[in-house]
This record gives C-alpha cells, sequence and structure tokens, in this order.
C-alpha cells in the first residue's frame, strides 16, 4: 500500500494483523536568523528551514479516525506548527501497546526529530499530504 495521505496511513494500520499505536511528533518550520539570502527564498519558496517540535501524542488508529480530527484536536493546543512526523507501534494480536509503553519511544521520536534524525518516520504536511524532507 503507498501512503500519499495521512488517512492512508490510518487505514494501513488499521489493516496490521497486529493492533497498532501510532506516534505523532508535530514540528514547528521556521528559518534562521542567520539564514543566508539564498536559504531565505529558498524557504520562502517552501524549502528548507529548521523543524522544532512542539508537541506529540500517542494515538490508536481507531481513536485518530481521520487526519481532519487530527487537525481539529491538535488546533485546541494552540501550537504553529508545519510538518508532523509519524510512525507505528506493533501490540500482539488485538492489543495495542498503551500509553505507558509508547512514551520512551514516543521521547526518542521527539529527539529524533530535534537532532534531524527523520529517515525512520513519514512526515506530512498541514494538508495531511506525504513528504519528502531532504
Amino acid at each position: 500500500m503507498s501512503i500519499t495521505h495521512f488517512d492512508d496511513l490510518i487505514n494501513a494500520a488499521i489493516a496490521q494483523p497486529d493492533a497498532q499505536r501510532l506516534l505523532l511528533v508535530f514540528a514547528s518550520v521556521s528559518l534562521s536568523n542567520s539564514a543566508s539570502p539564498a536559504q531565505r527564498a529558498a524557504f520562502e519558496a517552501g524549502q528548507g528551514g529548521e523543524l522544532t517540535p512542539v508537541m506529540c501524542v500517542d494515538k490508536s488508529p481507531q481513536e485518530l479516525g481521520s487526519f481532519a480530527a487530527l487537525l481539529s484536536e491538535a488546533a485546541q493546543f494552540g501550537h504553529d506548527w508545519g510538518i508532523v512526523f509519524a510512525a507505528g507501534m506493533s501490540g500482539q494480536g488485538g492489543v495495542a501497546p498503551s500509553s505507558d509503553e509508547a512514551e520512551p519511544y514516543l521521547q526518542q521520536m521527539v529527539e529524533a526529530v530535534k537532532e534531524g534524525m527523520i529517515d525512520n518516520f513519514i512526515a506530512f504536511n498541514r494538508e495531511g499530504k506525504a513528504v519528502a524532507l531532504r
């Protein structure tokens, strides 16, 4: 299954033989004050910038429901974000990992985003479309 939208991720997680918990890290996208004119131009064109985690959450795919529902819930927290990183965590059979079990992995994910180590995550923009970051 090709994941091109966040809703595809939810459907793929639901279809897994073992119950899943999705780990989500929301990051703001900004430009450093010391950015060069070329970096500023690239940023204005939608490329480059710095990622800063602003909030995180773990949810079952069923709790999420849809990207629209996630957007609505995220808006309640008032953080400006531009990218949400997602990863999955498998349970056993019909039992998904608990939030307590997911917490250390979610914190590792936040640290990985801070360090720019994002290759193991799927990134989605504010429209829910999967994006490739370099």
